[in-house]
């Protein structure tokens, strides 16, 4: 059993620099290899993940394992979120 936090597949892109993004939904990715948050215009996620650029990630020790439907995803930061006042 893996270890990492599972993340569908699916939300896993390449931009057109070549990196590994997760797309977090209302504008918001993150880089998986260095963990920094941007906003990348839509037609800046290229295409989706391969596995080649997983193993990649996993070398980097930043992917745990992954499958056709989940990737597990080791140490990323998280994002800013606001506290209740």
């Amino acid at each position: 059993m893996a270890n990492g936090v599972p993340v569908e597949r699916q939300y896993f892109m390449v931009a057109d620099d070549g990196s590994v993004i997760i797309d977090w939904g209302n504008g918001r990715q993150q880089d998986v290899l260095t963990g920094e948050f941007r906003t990348l215009p839509e037609d800046s996620l290229h295409r989706p993940v391969q596995d080649h650029e997983l193993n990649r990630l996993i070398a980097a020790g930043r992917v745990e394992s992954f499958d056709r439907r989940l990737v597990y995803v080791l140490s990323l930061p998280e994002g800013l979120r606001r506290t209740i006042k």
